[in-house]
């Protein structure tokens, strides 16, 4: 299995990676999103930042949460409207094993 992008900052850098945990902590904390739909905005901008894998994990994650592939095409439909089309690329290479 592949080493996760972020254990090379934890190695390396232990207060750096404290930071990067509880912003994500408090990004994907309850509020007024659901879990589901913090998935999907922050797989969006995955997509729109040409993150090929960051799609694909956060899209299983949404699914995890409940999220159909309906609301992921929903939600890469606005992505593709406001960032283009080089951002569906990006999500296509993420998702063509995915279904």
């Amino acid at each position: 299995m592949p080493k996760h992008p972020l254990d090379t900052i934890g190695e390396n850098d232990h207060d750096l990676m404290d930071v990067i945990c509880r912003g994500r902590d408090l990004a994907f904390a309850p509020g007024a999103l659901s879990a589901k739909h913090k998935l999907l905005i922050a797989m969006a901008l995955d997509a729109s930042h040409g993150a090929t894998s960051g799609v694909r994990s956060l899209a299983q994650q949404a699914m995890q949460q409940g999220a159909t592939k309906a609301e992921i095409m929903d939600a890469l439909r606005v992505v593709s409207y406001i960032c283009g089309v080089g951002s569906m690329y990006t999500a296509g290479n993420a998702l063509q094993d995915l279904w």
